[in-house]
């Protein structure tokens, strides 16, 4: 027996904390009746489980992908507006999904995985996994503005945790910053920038943990190395 959100992540088919969503949304079945409710138990051996009409069955094969992604990309799997998406770049047969999201307009290191239990972990902040950024800004930023960075800052209702930023180079009006955080809320580094008054021109993702993008350029992927995939289970 398992909770029935456990078990669709687990079968790849979004992160926990989505399939939650999906449930409420009245997209699950079980046994052919709606089921709208969390924390519903079921038995995979005996139910039958659908997803928008689908049955759902638990893949035994666990891919782990990673993308740079380009800019100009949305992070799901289907967008409303027909704008491309990740997965337009990724030709797969498994049903995989992205790790957390990167904005439209931002580019850089994007997982994708049909582990659902790792990619809960992942998004999970008790974990603090360490996100690392290189930002082309507006100006330059003041020694008083780098400490507000990285001491935290209120953005909308929520004080940020602790960050880091280094300035890499300067440019005319214009530099190049590295930023480490370990939170994921929605265009949190663009707001942070904005914050200090010093918006982004460009954002891209460099590393996740210790995974970097590598030789990778926008729009290729690879799968994993086996050491890859072992660091990321190290952080259960």
């Amino acid at each position: 027996m398992g909770r029935l959100q456990k078990y669709l992540a687990e079968c790849g088919i979004a992160s926990r904390r989505k399939c939650e969503d999906y449930i409420l949304q009245g997209r699950v079945k079980v046994n052919g009746r709606v089921v709208r409710e969390l924390g519903v138990k079921i038995n995979p051996e005996v139910d039958i489980i659908e997803f928008d009409g689908k049955i759902v069955r638990r893949e035994n094969k666990k891919i782990y992908i990673m993308l740079n992604k380009p800019t100009g990309y949305i992070t799901s799997a289907k967008d409303q507006f027909g704008r491309p998406t990740v997965m337009d770049l990724i030709k797969i047969k498994e049903r995989i999904y992205p790790v957390g999201r990167l904005d439209y307009d931002t580019s850089g290191l994007l997982l994708l995985t049909n582990d659902g239990g790792l990619a809960n972990i992942l998004m999970h902040p008790r974990h603090e996994i360490v996100k690392t950024y290189i930002a082309k800004i507006k100006g330059i930023p003041t020694e008083k503005e780098l400490e507000r960075f990285r001491n935290g800052l209120l953005i909308d209702g929520y004080l940020t945790s602790k960050a880091e930023i280094e300035i890499l180079s300067i440019e005319n009006r214009t530099c190049v910053v590295e930023i480490k955080i370990h939170e994921g809320k929605n265009r949190q580094v663009r707001k942070m920038c904005e914050a200090i008054g010093h918006p982004v021109i460009f954002l891209t993702r460099t590393k996740i943990g210790e995974l970097s993008l590598g030789k990778l350029k926008p729009g290729e992927w690879k799968y994993l190395t086996p050491k890859e995939i072992e660091y990321l289970k190290s952080l259960r």
